[in-house]
């Protein structure tokens, strides 16, 4: 269905696996307006199109793969797309957004998205050329890693393919395209399910933009504030994502250990600095991106992408495992199989404390490393005790025990932050729709431990509000095509000098966290009250001048908590309520600092506040009135059976 917006190319292909029909999906504008694109717009039809409590791994539920009116426009950290799904690891709203060039060359074959329905009873990979799409064989992809995948399928277009891991239908298997990873909640297991090994696009369709000449002025003066910036043109350029990994450690918020405590006495050895300092050849990024956060380092006379921060924490202080060599070929050898590397770290530093205390015989160790490589084979092939490895922490938990020291929230495991070291980071693991997901939680953690300026991070009371005001506008940036990377520009660069002076930095902890109630104000304003587009945050006015709708950052923060609502709803309806926004007991029970009582993750306190700001009951669900002000009211909640469970 054609658009009268601008930046999309108005057509989503739909693809029907089982009948081998080809046609196309349409979109309404309205739905355009309403949900942007990525995530949000990719539930939306989620919502339309599935029914209740599918089989994640069953031809019934649906993949989507979508772009953003932003991606391939030019804008900063634009080649961004997502692919959704119910998630096979948790049971709720799937999604997982990545780089890397597919979605580029899937908007300049004139599409926006693609569907992807039912099962083949043959391996397949899809093919679109511009307007000519077919499904063919894929016999000869089958097995084989995702860079031959790669390889095999040419030299041009975009390729989107998954591992062995997706094939056996390990339950976060990756979805890999060039050297980025969709690695969150198992959407490879979701495209392996259905047979389908690949999908390739090349198309040179011109993507048309509204304002083309105040949108190119847009993006050269956001491209010099990234540059400009110490976080984005500084930092992630020369240490990656990494940047911060010392400083966490010194503030108890690096995982070590199984999430047991918070530093790390070798925390340097697997630092971004070391990894800068010693093995990094250059720098790499994704297409459009002036951050070009990437490490490029050698493994085995070969040029190959070097970890990020997540498994330098997770098989690294997670695990009490100091080599950097030995977490630099793991993370090679998790992108080749296709799984993600968060929860693959996080459930062996599980498991390593379930062997350690007798529940589960596994002979996974703490500091043991000569096993690890072997572990992932069986994992991604589900022999021996990779089987039980690859359903997650959680299933663990349910069949060994452990439960009260299970790292995972809805059955996602927690990524590489501890959450008694940065308890807004703990509300966010404990309410993000897909899991205990750092970006969906709003990322908190760089206002309470390692950014410039912090709140007091044990500072229960200011969290709720700081917490949703992210986790919307985190999620809306993504949807609207942009790396989250380039919201770290909200954050002025004249707060980078303020750690300097001890005296300052406390003035300024202070007024930040105090500052709560204010935040709380502004988060309730309607759009109208927020005409504005923030400097420091273009993404509201790009999107304007792209797509030509009506857009300011009231809009656009408000598009941010429709989304977000949109997704609270698909989880209620698949029977997840207040019940699961929950951690384990070690982050809200155990004060991670000997005499600090308030080093928990206060939940209890917490989620109330949380909700009532959201417009939501008391059982954590959205209202009738907030259903209308955010353009929702098309939703009876009298048909969600279970959104009244506990």
């Amino acid at each position: 269905m054609a658009s009268k917006f601008k930046g999309y190319m108005g057509k989503m292909l739909d693809v029907d696996l089982t009948k081998g029909t080809i046609g196309e999906y349409p979109v309404s504008d309205r739905d355009r307006e309403l949900f942007i694109g990525g995530r949000y717009l990719s539930t939306k039809i989620l919502w339309d199109e599935l029914e209740k409590e599918v089989d994640p791994l069953s031809p019934d539920n649906i993949l989507i793969i979508m772009t953003s009116p932003l991606t391939g426009t030019g804008a900063p950290s634009s080649s961004r797309y997502d692919i959704s799904a119910r998630s096979p690891l948790t049971g709720a709203i799937g999604h997982s957004n990545s780089g890397g060039n597919f979605g580029i060359f899937l908007k300049r074959t004139g599409w926006d998205g693609i569907i992807i329905r039912g099962k083949s009873e043959q391996k397949v990979y899809l093919e679109i050329l511009d307007d000519k799409v077919e499904i063919k064989n894929a016999d000869h992809l089958w097995g084989l890693d995702t860079r031959v995948t790669q390889e095999k399928m040419g030299d041009r277009g975009g390729k989107l393919t998954i591992g062995v891991a997706g094939e056996n239908l390990v339950k976060f298997a990756s979805v890999v395209c060039q050297e980025r990873s969709h690695g969150r909640t198992g959407m490879g297991a979701v495209m392996g399910s259905k047979n389908l090994k690949a999908v390739f696009a090349y198309g040179t369709q011109k993507i048309e933009l509204h304002d083309k000449d105040n949108f190119k002025e847009t993006v050269k003066k956001w491209v010099a504030l990234l540059k400009d910036h110490p976080a984005t043109g500084v930092q992630a350029p020369k240490y990656g994502t990494s940047f911060f990994l010392n400083v966490l450690s010194k503030r108890n918020a690096l995982p070590t250990k199984n999430f047991s405590r918070g530093s790390y006495e070798d925390a340097h050895m697997i630092s971004g600095h070391r990894l800068t300092d010693e093995y990094l050849v250059k720098n790499s990024g994704c297409q459009s991106c002036t951050i070009r956060c990437g490490r490029v380092v050698m493994l085995d006379g070969e040029e190959i992408k070097g970890p990020e921060y997540e498994i330098l924490c997770l098989l690294g202080s997670n695990m009490l495992i100091n080599d950097m060599d030995a977490i630099i070929r793991w993370n090679y050898e998790l992108d080749l199989l296709g799984m993600d590397t968060i929860s693959t770290g996080t459930i062996l530093g599980f498991a390593a404390e379930l062997n350690e205390k007798g529940l589960w015989d596994n002979g996974i160790e703490f500091g043991k490393k000569d096993n690890i490589s072997d572990i992932f084979q069986l994992i991604a092939s589900r022999q021996g005790i990779g089987d039980d490895l690859s359903k997650g922490v959680r299933f663990l938990s349910e069949k060994y025990g452990g439960e009260d020291f299970a790292p995972h929230s809805k059955g996602l495991e927690l990524s590489a932050y501890e959450p008694r070291a940065s308890v807004g980071h703990g509300l966010g693991y404990a309410t993000a729709t897909r899991g205990a997901c750092h970006l969906d939680g709003g990322y908190m953690v760089y206002f309470e431990v390692s950014g410039p300026v912090n709140l007091n991070p044990f500072h229960y009371r200011s969290k709720p509000s700081w917490v949703a005001l992210d986790q919307d506008l985190l999620a809306v940036i993504s949807a609207a095509g942009n790396c989250l990377f380039t919201s770290w520009t909200f954050v002025p660069k004249q707060a980078f000098r303020v750690p300097d002076s001890k005296i300052l930095s406390s003035i300024v902890t202070k007024i930040l966290t105090y500052s709560w109630p204010l935040i709380s104000g502004m988060y309730r304003l309607p759009p109208f009250l927020l005409p504005i587009h923030l400097p420091m945050l273009p993404h509201s006015k790009a999107l304007k001048q792209a797509t030509g709708m009506k857009m300011n950052f009231g809009r656009f923060l408000r598009a941010g908590a429709r989304g977000y609502n949109m997704e609270k709803l698909f989880n209620l309806r698949e029977g997840i309520t207040k019940k699961d926004d929950k951690l384990a007991k070690r982050f809200t029970d155990e004060p991670l600092l000997k005499g600090n009582k308030d080093s928990v993750v206060q939940l209890d306190k917490m989620l109330p506040v949380y909700y009532k700001l959201r417009g939501w009951d008391e059982n954590g669900v959205p209202t009738k009135s907030t259903l209308k002000k955010l353009g929702l009211d098309f939703i009876d909640l009298g048909k969600i059976e279970s959104y009244s469970s506990m």
